[in-house]
C-alpha cells in the first residue's frame, strides 16, 4: 500500500478512529519484535513461509489447518 492510499483512508476516519490507528501504531512500537530462528528448521521453516507469501499464495487460517489435519487424518479428530 502506498502513502498515499494510507493517508486517503486516513483522512476518512472520524477523529475517535485516528485517535484509534495512533494508538494501534504506538503499540506496535512497544512490543517486542520476533526474534530471528534458533535453529536451522526454523530457519528453513521461515523462508518457505516467506517464498510462500512472496508467491501470493494466501496463507492458511487456523482454522483452515486444523480442517487440513483433520483431512490428513482419514477424518480424525482430537
Amino acid at each position: 500500500m502506498t502513502t498515499q492510499k494510507l493517508l486517503e483512508k486516513w483522512q476518512r476516519l472520524d477523529p475517535e478512529q485516528q485517535q484509534q490507528v495512533l494508538a494501534f501504531i504506538d503499540s506496535l512500537h512497544q512490543t517486542p519484535q520476533p526474534t530471528k530462528p534458533n535453529s536451522p528448521l526454523g530457519a528453513k521453516l521461515r523462508k518457505i513461509r516467506q517464498e510462500i507469501i512472496e508467491s501470493g499464495i494466501p496463507l492458511l487460517t487456523p482454522e483452515e489447518i486444523e480442517q487440513e489435519k483433520v483431512e490428513r487424518r482419514g477424518g480424525y479428530t482430537d
